[in-house]
């Protein structure tokens, strides 16, 4: 079954999309997590169940961040993707807050040649889960901003939010 809730937020309202799991703090592993207008972002489909308090603790941890709280996110994720795409999302969720990494250095990684940084950027336009696995944190190797599923003002809004902005300058 799947399950979807909505959450307002500094990015403007954020779809959750999950499943139930008896292992995930809260009871529901998230499988999507998308803002208005995001390239390949979820829609609610016919014979989804709004179930907010399903997602209680994945909000809980979204509101924290929001407020500044430094602490990782502690959210169990559908495991979807390809294996390629699954070792640059973990590659993605080691980058710590407040800081900035680029498409080169999550190839190195990985352990994928540096020529890969194209399959690496499509890997991680791909991610499902925005804010959640920070994708946000991967700028250019000259520290300009590029491609964000969300748009580069959002980027922006999530980079400043975490005390990163200087390095994406």
């Amino acid at each position: 079954m799947t399950l979807y809730a909505t959450l307002d937020s500094p990015l403007g309202e954020l779809l959750l999309v999950g499943e139930r799991s008896a292992t995930a703090p809260g009871g529901t592993a998230l499988a999507s997590l998308s803002v208005p207008d995001q390239k390949r972002g979820a829609v609610v489909q016919e014979g989804w169940t709004h179930d907010p308090a399903a997602f209680a603790e994945i909000a809980r941890q979204l509101r924290a961040y929001f407020d500044g709280a430094t602490a990782p996110f502690t959210v169990e994720c559908v495991p979807r993707g390809t294996e390629f795409q699954q070792r640059v999302w973990t590659a993605l969720e080691a980058v710590p807050r407040g800081t900035t990494t680029t498409y080169g250095a999550i190839a190195t990684a990985i352990g994928a040649p540096r020529g890969a940084v194209r399959a690496i950027g499509t890997a991680i336009g791909a991610n499902p889960l925005l804010v959640v696995r920070p994708c946000h944190r991967v700028i250019g190797a000259d520290g300009s901003l590029t491609g964000y599923a969300g748009g580069l003002a959002r980027k922006r809004l999530l980079l400043d939010l975490e005390g990163a902005a200087a390095d994406a300058a």
